[in-house]
This record gives structure tokens, sequence and C-alpha cells, in this order.
């Protein structure tokens, strides 16, 4: 069962570690490339704080975005801002978002994302932590995967590798950290590939942030995955 209340305090939490990270960053540092290609750091800042807008309208049954152009253009616009101003909007958006979560709710109901993606209300918060965790990251200001709080690894992890189970170009594959294990890809009898690692390194691979040269494999290649 999904703790919406819990996962929502686990985002505040998130939030904080970022605002207290990127404070010590300048105005020159925020127009710099962060680790997305073609991304500044302001990019970053600036898409924080419409996700979580977009995942307020979420909650209360609006479209998540009016479209996909006018996220990006949204983006774009606030991406050069100066510091200040892209802490305050992240933090701002982030009470909006703790607002609309502490709202009396259905949370069994689902509801609708991007790109006709729908979920269980209840896992939103989830989502909006994976948004904050992973940019962070993102970010290239000393957070890395290794420093991820080890239930949001362990989560993110049985996620993203459901997210790809059943894909026809991913071969059936076992991933373990010596402690957990998960399946992913095409449904088989048995996994054709095991992939070992720690877990950053298998959430960085899984998440399109790590190339997997960390990971060890066993009875094939490392299989490529879709994008995201």
């Amino acid at each position: 069962m999904i703790d919406h209340a819990h996962d929502l305090a686990s985002v505040r939490d998130a939030t904080e570690r970022l605002l207290t990270a990127a404070a010590k960053l300048d105005n020159a540092s925020v127009t710099e490339p962060s680790r997305l290609p073609g991304w500044t750091r302001g990019h970053v800042l600036a898409h924080l704080a419409r996700n979580a807008d977009a995942l307020v309208n979420v909650l209360e049954g609006r479209p998540m975005y009016a479209s996909g152009e006018t996220r990006d253009a949204d983006i774009d616009r606030d991406a050069p801002r100066s510091l200040d101003v892209q802490l305050t909007d992240v933090r701002d958006s982030a009470a909006r978002f703790q607002e609309a979560g502490a709202a009396p709710a259905d949370w069994s109901r689902v509801v609708q994302l991007r790109n006709g993606v729908t979920d269980a209300a209840a896992r939103v918060p989830f989502r909006r932590w994976v948004e904050v965790e992973l940019h962070h990251v993102d970010l290239g200001i000393g957070y890395e995967l290794e420093d991820v709080p080890a239930e949001f690894a362990e989560r993110e992890i049985a996620f993203l590798a459901d997210r790809f189970t059943g894909h026809p170009d991913v071969p059936p594959t076992r991933l373990t950290d010596d402690t957990h294990a998960w399946t992913t890809g095409r449904v088989a009898e048995a996994p054709v590939v095991t992939v070992t690692g720690s877990p950053a390194d298998l959430l960085g691979w899984l998440a399109g942030r790590r190339n997997g040269s960390g990971l060890r494999v066993e009875g094939g290649t490392l299989p490529e995955l879709p994008p995201l």
C-alpha cells in the first residue's frame, strides 16, 4: 500500500536538502551547464518549480501541462532568472504542492499525467520525490546517487524495473544489489541476463544517469534501455 502522507513528508525533506545546497550557488553558477544535456542549472530549477505546479494540476483534476510546447517554453523562460528568484519559486511551488497534497481527497482515484499516462493519486507524491532527488543530482553540486535515501533508491529501482517490464526490446533481466532483486524486460520463465551492482549504479543506469560501467553482467551484455 502506498503511504502518500509519508511520501509527502519525504518530498518536503528532499526539497529542503536541495534548497539548502542550491543556496550556496551564485548567479553565475546558475547559468552553467547542469548534467542534463542542453540544460543549465537554471533550467533544472525552473523545471522543478513548474513540475510542482503541474502536479498540483494533476491532484486537482486539471491537465498536467497545457501542452508539451508550453511546458518547454515555460522552462526556457524561467531558466535565466537570478538565484534568489529561482529559489523562491522552487520553495513557493513546493509549498503549493504540499498544500494540495494535504487537502482531503480520494487517494485511490486514478489521475491523468503526461502523454496519456495514468496512475493512482497516491503515487503522485512519490513521483514528485523522484523529481526532486534525481534533479538534485542533475544540478551537479555535490549531491550524488550514493547520497539519496536508501528507501528512495530501492523504491525507484523497483518502479523503473516495473516500467521496463514487458518491453519487447529489453531481454528478460534480473537486477540485484546482492540484497534485493528485481526482474524487468520481456516476460520469460527465467531471466537471461543478470545485472548486479550497488543501488546507486543500478538506479543511475535505469534512470539514464549512468552508462552502467559500474555494473557486473552475467549471461549476456548489458541491455540497452529505451528512453524514459
